[in-house]
């Protein structure tokens, strides 16, 4: 994982390279608080798979990367 400023900021350090995944930092944080906020509770049980899948969706996380593999 890099972070980087801008989009402009990434495209210099790609150098002409296609990107991998790119999300904001706003999506990042929200990703890792829905993803593992419920973690310390003493209720915790595992996320299904299509549990995950609603978390990626609802943060706008689309296209085949963000696709998680079928159970």
């Amino acid at each position: 994982m890099n972070l980087f400023r801008s989009e402009e900021h990434l495209a210099r350090w790609l150098g002409g390279r296609e990107p991998g995944a790119t999300m904001p930092v706003g999506a990042l944080s929200a990703l890792a608080h829905l993803w593992w906020d419920d973690r310390v509770s003493p209720d915790w049980v595992p996320h299904t798979r299509d549990g995950n899948q609603a978390i990626l969706d609802r943060i706008g996380l689309a296209g085949a990367f963000w696709q998680l593999p079928p159970a």
